[in-house]
C-alpha cells in the first residue's frame, strides 16, 4: 500500500491504538495491496477518549462496555448496577486500554 495512505491512517488513528502497537501496524499496512484500502477505511474504530467519556457518565448501566462491544460484561454492569458501582470506578481506570484492544482485534484480521 502507498506510504502516503499508510501514514495517513496511522495519524488518524494513532490515539485508538498502543503505542507499541503503531509500528507493527505501519509494517503490516505497508505490505497490502491497495484494494484493502477501503476496507480499512470502513472499521468502525472507537475512541478511547469516548469510552471514557461514556463510562464516567453511563458507566453503572454497563452503556460503555457495550460501546466497545463487550455486550457480557454490559449485561453485568447492567443487572449489577455497575457492581454497585465498584465495577463503575475500576472500569474508569481500564475502558480506555480495553477499547484499544478491541480496535486492534478489528484490525487484526486485515493485517495478514
Amino acid at each position: 500500500m502507498d506510504a502516503a495512505k499508510v501514514d495517513l491512517f496511522i495519524m488518524t488513528h494513532a490515539k485508538s491504538f498502543e503505542t507499541h502497537q503503531l509500528s507493527y501496524i505501519r509494517e503490516k499496512l505497508l505490505a497490502l495491496d491497495d484494494s484493502q484500502w477501503i476496507i480499512l477505511q470502513s472499521l468502525n474504530i472507537k475512541d478511547p477518549m469516548l469510552s471514557l467519556i461514556v463510562s464516567i457518565v453511563g458507566g453503572h448501566f454497563g452503556i460503555d462496555r457495550f460501546l466497545i462491544g463487550d455486550i457480557g460484561l454490559g449485561i453485568g454492569k447492567l443487572i449489577t448496577c455497575g457492581g454497585l458501582g465498584v465495577w463503575t470506578v475500576i472500569d474508569w481506570f481500564l475502558i480506555m486500554d480495553a477499547t484499544r484492544s478491541k480496535n486492534f482485534g478489528k484490525l487484526q484480521p486485515y493485517l495478514f
